[in-house]
C-alpha cells in the first residue's frame, strides 16, 4: 500500500500536535521536519560578492542594479515563518533576515501596468509571482537563515522568500527581478507545476 496525501496530512497534524503547534499550520498532504532538505535545479554557483549584483528592470520607470554592499545598506528585516515544499515537507518557525522587496520596487518606480514579477537566478532558473504577493510583510530578499548567512545549497548569497507559496517560488541564487505587464510562466511552471502554488489548497501541479 502506497503512502497517500491523506496519510501524510494525518502524520503532519500528529507531528504538530506532539510539538504543541496548532495543526492548522500544516497544509494538507505535508509532514513536519526539523531538517532543512536541499532541493536545487542545476549547480550551486560560485559567487564573488565583489562582482555580485541584483538588477530590477522591466515595467519600471527607473531600472537599476544593486551591489552587495548597497543591498546590505538598505533597511533589514527579520521574520519568523513556516515554509512548505511541494515535495511534502514543512518546516515551522524558521527565521530569516533580508530586505523587503517592496523597498526595492519603490526605488525602481514600478509602472501602473506592472502586474507580475519573474525572478531570475544564476544558472537560468526562473519563477513567476504576482507583484502584489511580493508586498506582503513576510516576503524577503533573504540573505540569512537562523542568524547566519545562507548556506550555498540554500541559495547563498540571496534568495527570494515567499512563505505563502510552495518553496519553488522562493528562488535561490537570485540575480534579477523582472517586472512584467502580464503573467509569464517560469521553469517549473512550464514543466507542469501549478502557476499559483498555494500549499493550503494543494496547488502542486496543473494536472
Amino acid at each position: 500500500m502506497g503512502i497517500t496525501s491523506k496519510m501524510l496530512a494525518e502524520r503532519g497534524r500528529k507531528q504538530a500536535a506532539k510539538l504543541g503547534i496548532d495543526p492548522a499550520r500544516v497544509p494538507p498532504g505535508q509532514y513536519v521536519t526539523q531538517k532543512f532538505p536541499v532541493l536545487t535545479y542545476g549547480r550551486v554557483p560560485k559567487v564573488d560578492l565583489a562582482d555580485w549584483s541584483l538588477s530590477i528592470w522591466g515595467a519600471v520607470g527607473a531600472p537599476y542594479t544593486l551591489s552587495w554592499d548597497e543591498l546590505m545598506s538598505m533597511e533589514q528585516a527579520t521574520i519568523q515563518t513556516d515554509i512548505h515544499c511541494v515535495t511534502r515537507w514543512s518546516k515551522l518557525d524558521t527565521t530569516w533576515t533580508g530586505v523587503r522587496p517592496r523597498d526595492v520596487f519603490a526605488r525602481a518606480e514600478v509602472r501602473p501596468d506592472g502586474s507580475h514579477v519573474m525572478a531570475h537566478s544564476d544558472g537560468g532558473y526562473t519563477t513567476n509571482i504576482p507583484l502584489a504577493a511580493l508586498y506582503d510583510d513576510d516576503v524577503l530578499l533573504a540573505h540569512s537563515f537562523d542568524g547566519e548567512p545562507l548556506e550555498p545549497d540554500h541559495g547563498w548569497p540571496l534568495r527570494l522568500l515567499v512563505p505563502k507559496r510552495y518553496f519553488w517560488k522562493s528562488a535561490k541564487f537570485l540575480r534579477q527581478l523582472e517586472v512584467m505587464t502580464e503573467d509569464r510562466q517560469g521553469f517549473w511552471e512550464l514543466n507542469g507545476y501549478h502557476n499559483d502554488a498555494d500549499p493550503f489548497t494543494e496547488q502542486r501541479h496543473w494536472f
